[in-house]
């Protein structure tokens, strides 16, 4: 005789390029529902999601280009669970999920080293010069010049959730000074984290290196104005591994073909996958990677677990990791 399965139809929408199809994982998702259905694909538009999603009772979202929209979400009159696999829910209508009584999970933390790996890597290939000297050589050339180096310079953390945290460490560990930014900064958190908090501007107008961590938000949307990148020094770089829309980029976009600042290594763009012959791309003093910093191997299976661990914990009656719940 068999158990009944906690979800009837467990749908994973957009698993492009394939990362949860074929880990153990799956088989733990696959085992909590009647049914499941595997997409490949990423949705072209709304209509698409809701064709997709419209009979789920649970969603494994991979992708942030998946919109849940309130309409996307009130065309799921069955959802009960949406499991996130990443940090950010921006893509996700909170208000309108706790509204319609959907539980909405995320996987907070499981990528923080592997994402302040990545933006130190970035600062240092683009001070460095790593992408001009390996296309200089393979072009059958040699020296460059001068490169410059981040020791004993400023670096400025702007978001201080764990992967900020983790940047500050990986700052302070190759030998700069840190100072840093975030929206609720205490004395407490100051000394917890080993690093004096300060104005935006001042952040902007002190450092060598500008690093972003903050959550896309209605707060943090375009949080990075004209006006902060006109204050950084004509030799600073900007890492964004946060979320395109934190930055005004049309304004970065300019500060960079004007050469205003030394450069920038950017993981995330307004617009994903980045358009072909974008601005960006013909840029020399940018390094671009493709939303790449949380793709390290053990941060993916951990947070790939942490989203089947979601669905696990919702069917036992104590849902975890809660960015909405129906109050």
């Amino acid at each position: 005789m068999s158990t009944q399965k906690p979800f009837s139809l467990l749908v994973v929408p957009d698993d492009e390029p394939p990362v949860l199809s074929g880990t153990p994982y799956e088989d733990r998702a696959r085992a909590l529902a009647e049914n499941a259905e595997w997409h490949f694909d990423r949705p072209a538009n709304e209509g698409d999601s809701i064709a997709r999603m419209k009979d789920a009772d649970a969603i494994i979202n991979i992708r942030s280009s998946v919109q849940f929209s309130r309409k996307v979400l009130a065309a799921c009159p069955r959802l009960k669970l949406l499991s996130v696999w990443g940090t950010g829910v921006d893509h996700v209508d909170l208000v309108a999920a706790q509204e319609l009584g959907i539980t909405v999970c995320n996987t907070p933390g499981y990528g923080a080293p592997y994402v302040a790996e990545h933006a130190l890597t970035l600062a240092l290939s683009v001070s460095r010069q790593i992408v001009q000297n390996d296309r200089h050589i393979r072009e059958g050339g040699w020296t460059r010049g001068f490169i410059n180096e981040l020791y004993g310079k400023t670096l400025g953390v702007v978001g201080t959730g764990a992967i900020g945290q983790r940047m500050i460490q990986l700052g302070q560990g190759i030998g700069m000074n840190v100072i840093a930014w975030t929206v609720n900064a205490t004395p407490e958190r100051a000394a917890s984290y080993g690093v004096e908090f300060v104005s935006l501007e001042h952040l902007f107008r002190q450092s060598d290196v500008v690093s972003l961590h903050v959550a896309l938000s209605t707060e943090t949307n375009k949080l990075i104005k004209a006006e902060h990148l006109a204050l950084m020094k004509p030799t600073s770089i900007l890492v964004n591994t946060a979320r395109g829309a934190v930055v005004d980029e049309t304004a970065l976009l300019e500060t960079l073909q004007q050469n205003r600042i030394s450069g920038a290594g950017l993981d995330v763009f307004e617009t994903e996958p980045l358009p072909a012959g974008h601005p960006f791309t013909r840029l020399d003093n940018v390094v671009l990677s493709p939303h790449a910093g949380g793709m390290a191997y053990n941060g993916t299976m951990r947070g790939l677990e942490m989203s089947v661990e979601n669905l696990e914990a919702f069917a036992a009656g104590h849902p975890t990791n809660l960015v909405a719940q129906d109050s």
